[in-house]
């Protein structure tokens, strides 16, 4: 697996599966990588362009921030998805297993407390983060 992230987060990359980190802070991942099976696009925009020509024919394009083009899936020989969790209660029983026996080890930047939404928010807005922001109900 290849993953990209800023220089301050490759070692956290390799931590997390990553077979080679490459940092977009410096090399454009579409000079050095070529003939994926797979991009997951969790940016979008000008990124979500320059990767169709990462792909191999095809591969497919799983965007979790907005469908892919129909006009670039066609252009490239790929596919493209565009991903949106809903939730499930099984799903979400099986994470809580997981979470539970250490499988799964889930990745908080943040816990504030409901009463601190607004702060919560802003930080969320505010740029790359390492985790998620966790809102936290009750004591």
């Amino acid at each position: 697996m290849i993953a990209t992230a800023s220089t301050h987060n490759l070692d956290f990359a390799r931590e997390l599966g990553a077979d080679e980190a490459i940092d977009y802070t410096t090399t454009r991942v579409e000079v050095v990588v070529r003939d994926v099976d797979v991009v997951l696009d969790t940016v979008g925009g000008e990124t979500q362009m320059r990767s169709w020509g990462v792909l191999k024919s095809g591969g497919i394009l799983v965007s979790l921030v907005a469908a892919p083009s129909q006009e670039q899936t066609a252009a490239h020989g790929v596919r493209g998805a565009f991903f949106v969790v809903e939730p499930d209660r099984g799903q979400l029983v099986e994470l809580g297993r997981l979470i539970d026996t250490e499988q799964l080890r889930p990745v908080v930047e943040a816990v504030y407390p409901l009463e601190q939404v607004r702060e919560a928010y802003g930080r969320a807005q505010g740029g790359r983060m390492r985790g998620k922001i966790v809102l936290q109900v009750g004591g």
